[in-house]
């Protein structure tokens, strides 16, 4: 996991108030896109998913503010990974395809499950629902 989280910090780190911009811009359609995902094997992510674009979305318009700011760009870069088609393992594998977008997603939970179970318990979301630990 250690390998990922070094890729979610670097990706992070490289979230730009452009890419926020073009990402939020987005969100729309990738929720929509985010909930056709069938993904048996990790159960959680797209829940796990909508909730990180519900974060992005609620920082960037003003609606929540507690978040640390390097959550949020982690949470860009994990919405980001996860809407690439042709990844580390392309999506289109069976049964296997989104095992790389799970982990970026567990990584960025993770590293940031107190600031993230605030946000959940701020918006009524049942975070055991979310966890980072399903």
């Amino acid at each position: 996991m250690s390998e990922f989280v070094n890729y979610v910090n670097h990706g992070a780190a490289h979230v730009t108030p452009r890419v926020v911009e073009q990402v939020v811009r987005h969100l729309p359609l990738w929720k929509v896109e985010f909930t056709q995902i069938n993904a048996p094997k990790f159960p959680h992510l797209v829940d796990q998913l909508e909730f990180l674009a519900d974060a992005v979305e609620d920082f960037a318009e003003g609606a929540y503010k507690d978040l640390p700011y390097f959550a949020f760009a982690q949470a860009v870069f994990a919405l980001t990974y996860a809407h690439k088609k042709v990844d580390v393992i392309p999506d289109l594998i069976p049964d296997m395809g989104r095992a790389d977008d799970s982990s970026v997603v567990r990584a960025v939970l993770i590293q940031n499950e107190k600031s993230f179970a605030k946000y959940a318990e701020s918006q009524g979301v049942n975070w055991s629902k979310i966890t980072s630990n399903p």
